[in-house]
C-alpha cells in the first residue's frame, strides 16, 4: 500500500482509539473493577474496535475502486466517518460503558465519556471535521483518556 493510502488508515484506526475510551451513561456504575483491571478490560475493547475499523476500511477502499496512490475524496471520507468510524467508535463507547467505573474514579471516567459524546455529535454533524488539521474533535477525550492510564484507548 502507499503512504496516502494508508495514513488515512491509520487516521482512522487513531481516530477510533482516540475515541474508544470514552462515551457518556448517566445510569449507575459497577464500581467492581480496579483502575488497571478498567484499563486492561477498555484497552481490551479499544484493540477489537480498531482491528474492525481497519478490516472495514480496507473493504470499503477496494469496494469504492480507492487506488492505494490516492486519498479518498471527500465524499469518501466522509462516508468513512459516517459509516465506519461512528459506529464503531459508538460501538467502543458503549463497551466501555458496561464495564462500570472503578470506585473512585467515577468524576474522571464520566469527564472522559462526556468529552468522547461531544466528539462523537461532533463528527457526526461534520464528518469532515476529522480530516481538517485544524479541528479534531476527540482532542479532549484523547487528553482526558491518556491522562487517566489508558494505554491503547485514547492514544495518538
Amino acid at each position: 500500500m502507499n503512504r496516502s493510502f494508508l495514513a488515512v488508515a491509520a487516521a482512522l484506526v487513531v481516530l477510533a482509539a482516540i475515541v474508544a475510551g470514552c462515551g457518556s451513561d448517566d445510569s449507575d456504575t459497577t464500581a467492581s473493577l480496579t483502575k488497571t483491571e478498567f484499563i486492561k478490560q477498555a484497552d481490551a475493547i479499544c484493540k477489537k474496535e480498531e482491528a474492525k475499523i481497519g478490516g472495514e476500511f480496507k473493504a470499503f477502499a477496494k469496494e469504492n475502486d480507492i487506488p492505494l496512490d490516492k486519498e479518498p475524496n471527500n465524499e469518501q471520507s466522509e462516508e468513512l466517518v459516517e459509516e465506519i468510524l461512528i459506529p464503531n467508535v459508538q460501538n467502543q463507547a458503549d463497551g466501555i460503558r458496561e464495564l462500570g467505573t472503578p470506585s473512585g474514579d467515577e468524576d474522571k471516567v464520566e469527564a472522559i465519556l462526556d468529552a468522547l459524546d461531544e466528539g462523537i455529535e461532533e463528527a457526526e454533524e461534520d464528518p469532515g471535521a476529522l480530516f481538517a488539521s485544524e479541528s479534531d474533535p476527540f482532542a479532549k477525550a484523547n487528553k482526558l483518556a491518556s491522562g487517566y492510564g489508558l494505554e491503547v484507548c485514547g492514544q495518538n
